[in-house]
């Protein structure tokens, strides 16, 4: 395949919830048969932009069935913008999807403007300087695109409990991560983060048996995370409620099926037999 890096020069941003008025540069790394992947997505769903949100991300999310799970997509130096619709894992399946959604909103769709939102969902103030600007835990994800407007953790109005965070894995185990392991600024760096994400009280989860209980104020679309016991982590796993009647179903990149599907379990019996998990977050797209 040949592969592309194109600059994408991007004015100042001046859609509602982006707020900062900010000049964004990206150079985005892609591949052909990306292009064509984006190009089917959006004739697809170019009927559907007068969907609700919810129900738009699950249309989106459709389009990648079958894509097979592959990690760590996005780990090249220098940093840049990763764009990789052939081979996704939970994370790069949920920024994709959503990324797809809101372009299918905008008033003039694009390939550029795609990129534009991968960009902010995807990197702190949506600027790219180095590794340590990725938003790698997925609390404080959730955390920088509510500030932005983008998302709202909806996880204690519809029956969580509070939640607290000690982070720490990243910085502690830079061998796993081969832009930190010769880097220690860059460890350096992301202790102060994970000092900063777990000093903020918002958190809360649902824990697996209560799923069913609080599927009430679930919807269509909405990110579902899984919170881990795994010592110094936050969330292991990600994707996307899938309403199945009033019972929640799960739709994600799934790293045991190889692929994205959408999964035969109900989302309670897939937490509660997680040897890991402790409970899901609830996240909606608000625009």
């Amino acid at each position: 395949m040949t592969r592309l890096r194109i600059p994408l020069i991007f004015m100042f941003l001046s859609l509602a919830g982006y707020g900062r008025g900010q000049h964004l540069t990206a150079h985005a790394d892609y591949v052909a048969e990306d292009r064509e992947i984006w190009n089917r997505c959006m004739a697809a769903l170019a009927d559907k932009k007068t969907l609700p949100t919810g129900d738009l991300i699950i249309e989106a999310a459709r389009c990648f069935a079958g894509k097979p799970y592959v990690a760590a997509t996005l780990e090249k130096e220098p940093e840049r913008l990763v764009v990789n619709m052939r081979e996704l894992d939970c994370t790069t399946f949920v920024e994709t999807v959503v990324a797809m959604a809101l372009t299918v909103k905008d008033a003039n769709p694009s390939f550029e403007s795609f990129c534009r939102h991968l960009q902010t969902l995807r990197y702190r103030d949506g600027v790219i300087s180095d590794y340590t600007d990725r938003l790698h835990y997925f609390s404080d994800w959730i955390f920088e695109n509510s500030r932005r407007g983008l998302v709202r953790d909806v996880t204690q109005m519809i029956g969580g409990e509070p939640l607290t965070l000690k982070l720490s894995f990243m910085s502690t185990h830079p061998a796993a991560y081969p832009p930190l392991k010769s880097h220690p600024e860059r460890v350096r760096a992301m202790r102060d983060k994970e000092a900063e994400i777990s000093s903020r009280d918002a958190y809360a989860m649902i824990p697996p048996a209560r799923i069913n209980d609080c599927a009430e104020g679930m919807k269509n679309g909405d990110i579902v995370c899984f919170v881990t016991n795994i010592e110094g982590l936050d969330v292991s796993h990600v994707g996307f409620v899938c309403l199945q009647g009033d019972t929640p179903g799960f739709v994600h990149a799934s790293s045991a099926e190889k692929k994205v599907i959408l999964d035969a379990r109900p989302l309670q019996a897939y937490a509660s037999a997680g040897r890991t998990t402790r409970g899901v977050i609830i996240v909606r797209i608000v625009r």
